[in-house]
């Protein structure tokens, strides 16, 4: 792919305007391009069933005219100086905000390192057809799956394009590849559903369809006649990895400077306490060779660093864009984020970091409790800390799972699930949330 050429032009022209938008009156300014390109194929029972593609360079100028600032986007193809005229004309007439600014001079990334990001691997159409039939193919062939809700696979190309107005012009662009497959076992009203997918930046790291496909199947199939179980007080949940990454993110939520700026967050005046329990700690790495999540440097165009937010239960950091720093009184740590025409931070490759027992030994260890593998719902309450979820999983009897359970729900309150969770030792950092299976006590379930 010729990413590097149009990189290159993309930021001359992101120059132009910041020069034009300067013309026009603006004390500072950043334009940045948001930069995509994709095409998917989905296909459901032997057919396709749609072949999509997509491209784009969205384009966005922020100015600021003294404590003024305003910000425009517009596609490719537009007038560079009526955009920045008009930027300029808007930020004059808006109200005063003490806080936004562009990142300062001395934290600017003069340089950065190339973190493998970009994989220039060309994916047809057909690949991603063969793929998506394969993995159907493959779960449909596990006995007892009965009907498929399709499967698909998708090749595509990302990244930003940034200049400011004090001396930073920079790009970076990032790959990513992905299959899925999703379907059903049983019959009539005891059908259960389930999925398995992978994401990777770099194509030839892919799993195999098959491979996919045959998880996706045995996974559906496991679900077959669950059980509702008793309610019951203080039982000890463990949370799949794919559930345990939820609950990860919402610790990253919980320590977001923007919650804690608008004091929506219940972990907002808990700085320098301990917040988990003793040995486990959260870490943050914007700068993992081909990293999930990784990046050079953020939308602000500062090099964020590996940094350790909560470490051995006490909490550190916030995650902080220049703006968001400004506002509660501290300095970015390098994870701001464009989104449109608004920089707010956010986590990069974040991981709560493993312990020492297999998940194996960890269900032998509960004697009986609840193995969840999915959640429903959005009961979370992220300023009280409040937890309510429907959940499916399996039950632990006498340290083994055994049957399957739905149509119950896990309740608690985030701040005692936290200071009760240990980690086993299984992470997978493939994913930009990164997460070991997780046991957790004391949690309430709503069943019978």
């Amino acid at each position: 792919m010729s990413s590097e050429i149009d990189s290159a032009q993309l930021l001359s022209r992101a120059s132009q305007l910041i020069d034009l938008a300067r013309k026009a009156g603006a004390d500072a300014a950043d334009a940045v391009v948001v930069r995509s390109r994709s095409q998917s194929v989905s296909v459901r029972l032997g057919k396709v069933e749609s072949t999509e593609s997509s491209e784009s360079d969205d384009f966005a100028l922020r100015v600021f005219v003294g404590q003024r600032v305003a910000s425009v986007s517009a596609n490719p193809g537009f007038e560079l100086q009526v955009l920045a005229e008009r930027a300029v004309a808007m930020a004059k007439v808006s109200p005063e905000d003490p806080y936004a600014c562009l990142a300062d001079e001395s934290r600017l990334a003069r340089t950065y390192k190339d973190l493998e990001l970009f994989d220039p691997t060309e994916v047809s159409t057909e690949q991603l057809r063969e793929a998506s039939l394969a993995m159907e193919e493959a779960a449909l062939a596990v006995s007892g799956v009965s009907n498929s809700s399709g499967a698909g696979a998708s090749s595509g190309m990302g990244g930003l394009v940034l200049a400011t107005s004090h001396g930073f012009a920079g790009s970076y662009m990032g790959s990513r590849f992905g299959r899925s497959v999703s379907v059903i076992a049983g019959e009539g009203t005891g059908m259960e559903r389930d999925y398995d997918f992978d994401s990777r930046l770099y194509f030839a790291e892919l799993d195999d369809p098959a491979e996919i496909g045959r998880r996706a199947g045995e996974r559906a199939i496991k679900r077959l006649n669950p059980r509702q179980v008793p309610t019951g007080k203080d039982l000890t949940v463990i949370f799949d990895p794919r559930v345990a990454r939820g609950f990860v993110g919402h610790i990253a939520g919980a320590i977001n400077g923007a919650s804690v700026a608008r004091k929506t967050s219940f972990l907002r005046d808990r700085m320098g306490e301990q917040v988990l329990k003793s040995g486990l700690s959260i870490t943050d790495d914007p700068l993992i060779v081909r990293g999930p999540s990784s990046r050079p440097f953020d939308g602000e165009g500062v090099v964020g660093e590996r940094m350790v937010m909560i470490e051995d239960g006490v909490l550190k950091h916030w995650f902080l864009s220049t703006s968001t720093g400004r506002e509660i009184g501290m300095e970015t740590n390098g994870r701001g984020v464009r989104g449109g025409t608004t920089v707010s931070p956010s986590s990069t490759n974040l991981a709560l970091e493993p312990g020492d027992i297999s998940p194996e030994d960890m269900i032998k260890g509960i004697g009986n409790g609840f193995y969840v593998t999915e959640l429903i719902g959005q009961g979370v309450n992220m300023i009280t800390g409040e937890y309510s979820r429907g959940a499916t999983g399996f039950w632990i009897e006498n340290g083994e799972l055994t049957f399957p359970v739905s149509e119950v729900t896990i309740a608690s309150n985030l701040k005692d699930m936290f200071m009760r969770t240990t980690p086993a030792n299984d992470i997978d950092r493939k994913f930009g949330v990164a997460s070991p299976t997780l046991a957790i006590e004391g949690m309430t379930l709503a069943g019978l």
